[in-house]
């Protein structure tokens, strides 16, 4: 699970390793004890991120237009290739 350096927080931390999940979240600027976490998966959520963002341009995929589950993934699939094709 990758999150923002809000999630920074031993609770947190201690909640997602009792549910053997990994946690990549950066330490906050503050922390006197930095842990290490994976810069590079940490990039890659940015890109994730942007093409959520891309995506809810899209006024069908955002406001979900399709009633039956297998055509809003095919609308998705369309708008994704659509801004692949597209992106600069």
């Amino acid at each position: 699970m990758t999150g923002g350096r809000r999630y920074d927080s031993n609770k947190t931390k201690l909640s997602l390793a009792e549910q053997n999940i990994t946690a990549c979240i950066p330490p906050k600027k503050n922390r006197k004890s930095k842990l290490a976490y994976n810069r590079h998966l940490y990039k890659k959520r940015h890109h994730i991120e942007n093409m959520f963002a891309k995506l809810k341009d899209w006024r069908r995929v955002a406001i979900r237009y399709d009633r039956c589950a297998h055509t809003f993934m095919a609308a998705i699939h369309i708008a994704a290739s659509f801004i692949f094709w597209l992106k600069e």
